[in-house]
């Protein structure tokens, strides 16, 4: 059996399922300042009489980092970085402690200026007398040779508790995206550490000694222990479980809509042919670009408990939420209470939320019910006037799945996919409205759950070649070889291969779960000195797909 665990702004969902289906499934309060007990809450509520021993996977898909990074809770972390010619990396700032320093690499990986050791040490006594624990470095061009990083975390690795190096961040080249992601990874893994700490801890308590599986914000999950290294690739893993949750349900050949609307938010995605479509550099969110995949989502202030407020004439819905709905102990009237006014819902104490609603009603100048009605369809319309702005800005520009990259592809999406608590209301009302095929997807209530427990270990590599300086790297995995004159692409993709299946494994991927492997990027280049052939480059990255582990079919249909 497999535990799949979400953590919303409203709720935190969990499921147990086997082979055969859903075992069980809990919803728990979520406490924004307390996650870490509304996770084991969770887990305590789902594991009930289970035995331990029968549990084979835990995956935990959580709002925590990117909680972090949205109120700004991370302590002063130190930034190093080079650059040599070019454009002055001050432009990238990330805060206070940031220093640049002497030393630069070629975009061919060959050092034009060494690095300041005595310099180095004295960024070090700076950062230690400011406070600093983490720290981040990043030189250029260091995916193609990361030696100024690796020397720079030699030189100080005994004065902090750990070093991020931007060469381990990603193999594609975006130097201010670099310097970004390194610093995120830096910022949150204090925070990281301690909360999967405590919830290792507490499940080994219960007996749960097996390893814990994260959701990442790509759509696949990687190992705990894993995480520690890149902790910003949880950044948004929930709007993530959504869709994974989704893509069973999506139609062959077509696109579809994924709207998971929750108590706080909605989250709005789609699928090409139930591929998930994907972030081509990596998550932007505020003053973060960095390089951490993802999938391409978006969210908008407006949920099942989202504030209902009347301002001269004008009923406006949310972003806010000050709490639950009426019916459920809350003081705000919500469109949760205009559900269960118009008798859609049963659950909750109904005159409460009539109350409520009838406090709207009378400024808007309506009955309860022409009310209540009102605020159901412009919550339609407010979710899908923003899905559909974002249909435009897609077809603006490329588009790109996690499989392939679609050149001129213009989305015209014939099916919703709805999943959240309120989803089997909404599907009839919007359908109604738009004429567009929308459908709750079976257990849409806990479907970001079921998708963060099936979903498969994702991870890619960047191989890089060059027969002229004979050497074949992959500096994320921290790989070097010697190559021959004659070492060929074939060669390339076969060494590409053995790295990502021994990184999968690392990550905690399961063996019968490695088949959906693909090349996405391949490169070619011929080095030509004074008319005379020299060597050749070679550059490919591969990965393994997004996708749902094998042997739990019964619950995708």
């Amino acid at each position: 059996m497999i535990i799949g665990l979400d953590v919303g702004g409203t709720h935190t969902d969990v499921v147990l399922l086997s082979s055969k289906g859903i075992e069980k499934k809990v919803k728990v309060p979520t406490d924004p300042g307390n996650l870490f007990n509304s996770v084991l809450s969770g887990f305590t509520k789902i594991l009930g009489t289970t035995d331990p021993g029968e549990i084979k996977r835990v995956v935990i898909s959580t709002t925590l980092t990117t909680n972090a990074l949205v109120q700004q809770e991370m302590g002063p972390i130190g930034m190093i970085v080079s650059a040599g010619p070019g454009i002055d990396p001050k432009f990238f700032c990330t805060g206070e402690h940031y220093y640049t320093v002497s030393g630069s690499i070629n975009h061919r990986g060959r050092e034009k200026a060494t690095v300041n050791k005595m310099e180095i040490e004295d960024v070090g006594k700076r950062l230690k007398k400011a406070g600093v624990k983490y720290i981040g470095v990043v030189s250029k061009f260091s995916v193609r040779n990361p030696s100024h990083e690796i020397l720079i975390k030699r030189i100080l690795h005994k004065d902090f508790k750990k070093i991020f190096l931007g060469h381990h961040v990603s193999g594609n080249l975006n130097f201010p995206r670099r310097i970004a992601t390194t610093h995120l990874n830096a910022a949150v893994f204090d925070l990281h550490k301690d909360f999967f700490q405590a919830v290792k801890n507490s499940l080994a308590e219960k007996g749960l000694t097996i390893p814990i599986q994260i959701l990442k914000a790509d759509g696949g999950t990687m190992s705990l222990e894993s995480s520690m290294d890149f902790p910003g690739q949880t950044v948004l893993s929930g709007p993530a479980a959504s869709i994974m949750g989704a893509i069973p349900h999506a139609p062959d050949n077509q696109d579809a809509i994924v709207l998971d609307i929750g108590g706080t938010t909605t989250d709005i995605a789609f699928l090409v042919d139930k591929a998930p479509l994907l972030e081509p550099l990596g998550i932007q969110r505020g003053h973060y670009k960095s390089l951490i995949r993802s999938l391409r989502t978006d969210s908008k202030g407006i949920g099942g408990d989202s504030s209902l407020r009347v301002n001269k004439g004008e009923l406006s819905i949310g972003p806010d939420r000050q709490g639950p709905a009426m019916a459920f102990g809350g003081t705000t009237p919500t469109p949760t209470d205009a559900l269960v006014v118009l008798g859609l819902m049963d659950e909750g104490d109904q005159d409460k939320a009539r109350s409520g609603i009838h406090t709207i009603a009378e400024q808007l100048d309506l009955s309860d019910m022409e009310a209540a009605d009102y605020i159901f369809k412009k919550c339609c319309t407010i979710i899908l006037k923003k899905t559909f702005e974002m249909i435009d800005v897609l077809n603006s520009q490329p588009v790109y799945t996690v499989h392939d990259f679609l050149e001129g592809y213009k989305l015209s999406p014939r099916k919703i996919l709805l999943l959240g608590g309120p989803a089997k209301y909404f599907a009839k009302k919007i359908e109604e409205l738009y004429h567009i095929k929308t459908m709750a997807v079976p257990e849409s209530s806990v479907a970001n759950a079921i998708g963060a427990a099936l979903a498969r270990t994702t991870c890619e590599v960047s191989l890089n070649a060059d027969t002229e300086q004979g050497i074949v790297t992959a500096h994320e995995e921290d790989f070097a070889e010697p190559i021959s004159k004659t070492y060929s692409e074939d060669d390339l993709i076969e060494t590409a291969y053995t790295l990502l299946k021994e990184k999968a494994l690392n990550s905690g991927a399961d063996p019968e779960n490695l088949d959906e492997v693909e090349v996405v990027e391949f490169q070619k280049f011929n080095i030509v000195r004074n008319f005379s052939p020299r060597g050749k480059i070679y550059r490919a990255k591969i990965q393994l797909k997004p996708g749902l582990i094998k042997g739990f079919e019964t619950i995708l249909h």
